[in-house]
């Protein structure tokens, strides 16, 4: 279902390029869509299903159904209320948020009250996303995975649809994807409810901040919520810069960030939702092996997938990009520009997928205190790079700062873990890593042979380019999958 999300996903990301390029409505409306989805990772992928999931966790485990109902109502109606406010305040302030998130919109009036406007309409979508992913939570600890994987999608259909059937209604043309977020944004959340129903979990909310699960949430978020927000402030830092440089920087900088959010998306997002209900759980049943061998599988498919990816994005990374988004507004230097920034964020995708997992070794015990001084400090490091790396790279400096900074938030995760004692290496490292090794290289080969030049790409038509990739990627999965097959790696061996 991730799977099917993120590609639908990449077919939306392809309908807006070649509807409005890089141009400065895209910029606007990209502006728009980021200030309510930063929130929305704030309150509810992030912080708070952090702090929700294994509270949860602990009332299934240690206390009666009637309990886990009355804490589902208490946090619905705790959460709702704080977000409605949150919301109303955003609506309000539209325009101030745009000058604090995109300064470099200042000396574009046109384009500053147009991502104004956008985001008094997109804003609610915190509110209605937030709970969505309240419900999803819910599903996820019940081990309904599929449900809150496959909801993402609907908001892809949505934006899909607005681009092709709406644009033409408004005469401000990227209006329609505002509209089209915030009735994805109740699309989403109704679609959850029968599932709940079924489950007999359907909140009834009801204000109860003082409830004793409630208060337990709201303490272990706060911590979180820095945390997350640390990630979340370099990605906007990126966005800041971005707007003083030219025109097109930040729409380069969407498109390359989507392309290596796909793995991430696929895989990497998708196996830390399924490990934190699952770390959880031994936690609670203090099973520290159990725990411990959870995470090394997770790290051991993560490198199977991440490594192989992010080499791909980083070599076919002008292919790519016109492959599927060359089309349309999307001109030439457009391409070359959005390819310099995905090499740059291939450099740290794989760090982007350990971290998915890594940190989920924390929130599982409830320790949301560590992963936040560890976060500070790769916020201050990509900062730093921000500056440094921003005036001769321009917009792909910042995706490398980001990626930097990745590395480092992963690493010291990763010794966090092995410090505390709560996670050992399993068996058969040694020759995993150089099975991995020879197989990723076989494959960088096989691919550098085969890809044809630039210039041919970006002549060619959307028939050659398809064909010509698929070419790539078949080439590519077969010499990988072979290599790791003749040097001893067997399916099993990633079971778990």
């Amino acid at each position: 279902m991730t799977t099917l999300s993120r590609v639908l996903g990449l077919v939306r990301d392809v309908v807006i390029a070649g509807y409005f390029g890089s141009k400065s409505e895209a910029d606007a409306f990209f502006v728009a869509f980021k200030i309510p989805n930063f929130l929305r990772r704030l309150f509810a992928e992030g912080a708070f299903s952090q702090a929700f999931v294994p509270v949860l966790s602990q009332y299934k485990s240690q206390s009666g159904r009637e309990q886990v109902r009355q804490l589902v109502d208490s946090v619905a109606g705790t959460l709702g209320g704080v977000l409605l406010s949150v919301t109303a305040f955003g609506v309000v302030a539209a325009p101030l948020l745009v000058m604090l998130f995109a300064p470099g919109f200042h000396d574009l009036p046109v384009k500053l009250a147009l991502a104004g406007d956008m985001l008094r309409i997109t804003f609610p979508y915190l509110l209605l996303i937030s709970m969505t992913a309240f419900c999803g939570s819910i599903l996820n600890s019940y081990g309904r995975f599929a449900v809150p994987a496959f909801t993402p999608v609907l908001l892809n259909l949505c934006l899909i649809g607005a681009t092709l059937f709406f644009t033409s209604m408004f005469e401000q043309p990227v209006m329609a994807l505002a509209w089209g977020v915030l009735v994805a944004g109740i699309v989403q959340l109704l679609f959850q409810v029968p599932f709940l129903w079924r489950l007999g979990l359907l909140p009834r909310p009801r204000w109860q901040p003082r409830h004793e699960g409630v208060k337990r949430i709201m303490t272990l978020m706060l911590p979180a919520l820095f945390g997350v927000s640390v990630s979340q402030i370099n990605l906007l830092l990126d966005t800041v810069l971005a707007s003083f440089l030219q025109t097109g920087s930040i729409s380069w900088l969407y498109y390359s960030d989507r392309l290596s959010e796909l793995p991430l998306g696929i895989f990497g997002i998708a196996i830390g939702t399924v490990i934190l209900p699952s770390l959880s759980r031994r936690q609670a049943e203090n099973r520290p092996e159990a725990f411990s061998r959870t995470l090394d599988w997770a790290i051991r498919l993560v490198l199977l997938i991440g490594l192989p990816s992010a080499l791909a994005l980083f070599v076919l990374a002008e292919p790519l990009i016109a492959t599927i988004f060359h089309y349309g507004a999307m001109q030439d230097r457009d391409v070359m520009m959005a390819a310099m920034s995905l090499r740059a964020y291939a450099s740290g995708l794989l760090a982007f997928m350990l971290i998915k997992v890594l940190a989920p070794g924390y929130f599982a015990r409830q320790d949301t205190k560590t992963p936040v001084r560890i976060a500070i400090k790769a916020m201050v490091a990509n900062m730093v790079l921000n500056l440094i790396l921003v005036w001769p790279l321009q917009h792909a400096g910042l995706a490398l700062a980001t990626s930097l900074s990745a590395v480092l938030n992963a690493g010291l995760l990763y010794w966090g873990l092995r410090q505390a004692g709560v996670f050992e290496l399993q068996p058969g490292w040694v020759p995993y890593l150089v099975r991995l090794l020879l197989a990723n290289l076989a494959m960088v080969a096989v691919l550098l042979w085969l890809v044809a030049g630039v210039d041919a790409w970006l002549q060619w038509d959307w028939l050659r380019r398809s064909t010509e990739m698929a070419l790539l990627v078949g080439a590519g999965l077969v010499t990988y999958g072979a290599v790791l097959l003749l040097s001893g790696a067997r399916p099993r061996q990633f079971r778990h």
